[in-house]
């Protein structure tokens, strides 16, 4: 079996078995590519199969040193999967992964905004534009709602359900959530359905897709990720600030305001409460009020 072949499984196994979405495949077949360019650099023609443990142990010291700690541990994660599926297949009985350790790395914690922050990025847009009402629907709609890029630039107006109050989120891996809507957060997407996008030429494919560039078709990551960017230097906000980081703020704010982790688990659609209980770690102040307010030794 070559390289190419199994791959190419592997893709298919991750989509249809596992039900990953895109961009997870598309990191999984990165990391495999790496290996096989890594063999191509230095001549080694070791098929999936066949590779030895000392190959891929020379190839993992070699990214050891061109990148970070974390980026090293999901390169072996991403490996060891796939050699899992080679040996879940009966195409070889070992995984050469298996004495290769996982760098100990500290947990990220994510970056927010304060709602001071986010007011001024919201501020500082400028509405005499039509992409003006564009941009402040759409940041309301990541804050307000905590939806990941991907989820934002897919959302329909058929996914729209305001009179109940909801929208129908599509995340990873194709799996739907219903998420609570604030009437100022409908009233932005209104303003900009019937005020701008009523008005646009829009291209066949994308008619029921919710926001749009000025060509009438979907909008890519790259650009909520260019127009974030610009509003907040003009803003003046120093922060590292990315899509992401309205869905961080959404989760603290909830959070530091009383919110159950389990509700905003179901909110971001989290598959594990693990990944929602990072947001016990970004302000620790909340706590010491939520004891004082309900011990009963307090």
């Amino acid at each position: 079996m070559k390289w190419k072949q199994a791959i190419a499984d592997f893709r298919h196994y991750l989509q249809i078995e596992r039900g990953l979405a895109k961009n997870s495949i598309q990191n999984y077949t990165r990391d495999i590519e790496k290996l096989v360019g890594f063999l191509d650099r230095y001549n080694l023609e070791e098929n999936p199969l066949k590779i030895r443990k000392e190959t891929v142990q020379q190839f993992i010291y070699e990214v050891a040193n061109e990148v970070s700690p974390r980026s090293q541990a999901r390169i072996i994660s991403g490996l060891k999967s796939f050699f899992n599926y080679l040996i879940f297949e009966d195409y070889r009985p070992d995984n050469p992964m298996d004495l290769i350790e996982t760098p100990k790395i500290g947990r990220k914690l994510p970056d927010t905004l304060s709602t001071a922050e986010i007011n001024q990025l919201i501020d500082i847009i400028d509405l005499t534009e039509p992409q003006g009402e564009r941009n402040r629907a759409m940041i309301e709609t990541l804050y307000g709602c905590g939806l990941r890029v991907s989820e934002l630039i897919g959302l329909k107006i058929s996914d729209l359900f305001f009179e109940e109050a909801f929208i129908k989120v599509t995340g990873k891996g194709e799996k739907q959530r219903f998420v609570p809507i604030s009437p100022l957060n409908q009233k932005y997407i209104d303003l900009y359905r019937y005020h701008v996008r009523l008005h646009q030429n829009i291209k066949k494919g994308h008619e029921d897709i919710l926001f749009l560039n000025r060509n009438g078709k979907k909008l890519s990551r790259a650009m909520i990720f260019a127009i974030i960017k610009k509003l907040a230097e003009a803003a003046g906000l120093k922060k590292n600030i990315s899509p992401h980081t309205f869905r961080h703020s959404f989760a603290t704010h909830l959070l530091q305001n009383g919110a159950d982790l389990r509700a905003i688990q179901q909110m971001l659609g989290h598959e594990s409460i693990t990944t929602t209980e990072v947001y016990m770690h970004v302000d620790r102040s909340h706590l010491v009020e939520v004891v004082r307010k309900y011990h009963p030794r307090s």
